[in-house]
């Protein structure tokens, strides 16, 4: 009688087209936090409004903020996984980062001018909530698709998460004015609840169609900081020791953080760098978010076509030299605007174009890479390492706060892009690729 209980009670029911909706929903609910708050709209005003005028360390304060973020999230990272793995609660995780991100962000509200350091610590919550929810997103990932339709899943949601991005921002467009008008501090503000409301408002079809497939393990079944801990570290172990199995797989993470930083850098700084660079309003910024997004889109698409002809190594490479091409074009915006005989903001716009395209296929080619260095045996490890070198490059990359501040000039700054760009490459073309692909077909 007992075995039939728990058999009942453990009982995985088939998944349905609705729980697909509800786990893509996510992406489309934390889309918003991104888009808003890290990218265009929030981190331009905290940089220009909230941080004082007189201040030499504007974008040192956005970079400390973002770091101490990712460092937060790196030390949780395992027993998030440990969560993931073991505690068959993965929802009721899910939901506990989903109202740190959304509160976090709400609260950005009573964020005055001057307050910088109650704007960071609550960029830190709200950050560190997001961060660790696509973490315990992404685990139900496996319990609702089969190998052969993960990718279409997955990029169900990645498209789906667009659509998010662009609502989130429409609706704080439909209520923040033109900066220097009247109103603008406090629209901002009201702003940080809207997306903090929307986020979870989008999130709730997760948690209502998504059912909870995993079980607990033994010893697992209510939370324990103690076997938490031991677990963590364990699973940390774990992976150190067959990442050293597979060197070539670890030189490329390596390549891989060093130029993603320069990718982070343009995330996490375009927004500032428009507003503050080329004076970029509000509705400026949006038209340049819609650039980039869909040129994003057609940029994964279009370099996946061209990855499947001349491999994941060249088209890195490829992507990287175009991401050369457009920081370049950015520092001398003005003399090519010049020679143009046009506005500096239109030779922008071209510019995200162009780096729109390279965000979607610098990002789409490296998963592809790892995923093809990696034996299926280890794969959720190995992608664990991935999101781990990930973080990591955020780190690195917002050491261009600094440097800008130091240099009292953002252009200046970006020449440090560059360099990300030109060393991961370099570290790239070194990496006997085709000898580790054959080395992970072989242990699959």
């Amino acid at each position: 009688m007992v075995k039939q209980t728990l058999e009942s009670k453990f009982s995985v029911p088939p998944v349905q087209k609705r729980e697909i909706f509800g786990w893509a929903m996510y992406d489309f609910a934390n889309s918003s936090y991104t888009t808003v708050v890290i990218t265009v709209i929030y981190s331009a005003f905290f940089v220009e409004q909230i941080v004082p005028a007189s201040s030499t360390a504007k974008d040192s304060y956005w970079s400390i903020a973002i770091i101490l973020a990712t460092i937060v999230s790196l030390i949780f990272s395992p027993f998030v996984g440990v969560l993931c793995d073991f505690s068959g609660h993965k929802k009721k995780y899910l939901m506990a980062s989903t109202l740190l991100c959304s509160l976090g962000t709400a609260a950005l509200f009573w964020v005055e001018p001057g307050s910088v350091t109650l704007g960071i610590f609550l960029l830190v919550i709200s950050n560190v909530g997001f961060m660790l929810g696509e973490n315990f997103c992404a685990s139900f990932l496996p319990d609702l698709a089969s190998k052969e339709k993960m990718a279409l899943i997955s990029g169900i949601g990645w498209g789906i998460g667009y659509m998010g991005g662009l609502a989130s921002l429409l609706l704080v467009l439909a209520v923040v004015p033109e900066k220097g008008t009247a109103g603008f501090i406090k629209s901002n503000q009201w702003a940080m609840v809207a997306i903090g409301c929307f986020f979870f408002i989008a999130a709730l079809p997760t948690f209502l169609l998504v059912k909870e497939r995993s079980r607990p393990a033994p010893g697992f079944e209510s939370f324990n900081w103690n076997k938490l801990i031991g677990a963590g570290f364990s699973s940390l172990q774990s992976s150190l020791s067959i990442v050293r199995q597979y060197p070539v797989l670890f030189q490329f993470l390596l390549a891989f953080m060093v130029y993603m930083a320069g990718l982070e850098v343009v995330i996490k700084f375009v927004g500032i760098y428009a507003t503050a660079e080329l004076q970029f309003g509000t509705g400026e910024l949006t038209i340049m978010f819609l650039i980039i997004q869909f040129s994003a889109m057609a940029g994964a698409l279009g370099f996946g076509f061209v990855e499947s002809k001349i491999g994941p190594k060249t088209t890195v490479l490829l992507t990287l030299i175009l991401w050369v091409i457009c920081i370049v074009g950015i520092i001398v915006v003005d003399q090519i605007a010049a020679f143009m005989g046009s506005d500096p903001k239109n030779v922008f716009f071209a510019i995200s174009l162009l780096a729109g395209a390279g965000i979607g296929s610098t990002q789409s080619s490296s998963r592809a890479v790892v995923g093809m260095l990696t034996p299926a045996r280890h794969s959720g490890q190995m992608f664990g390492f991935w999101g781990l070198f990930a973080k990591l490059s955020i780190v690195l990359g917002m050491t261009f706060g600094f440097i800008s501040d130091a240099l009292d000039s953002r252009r200046m700054a970006l020449v440090l892009v560059i360099g990300f760009f030109v060393v991961g490459g370099i570290l790239l073309l070194r990496i006997p690729l085709t000898q580790g692909i054959e080395a992970a077909k072989k242990e699959s």
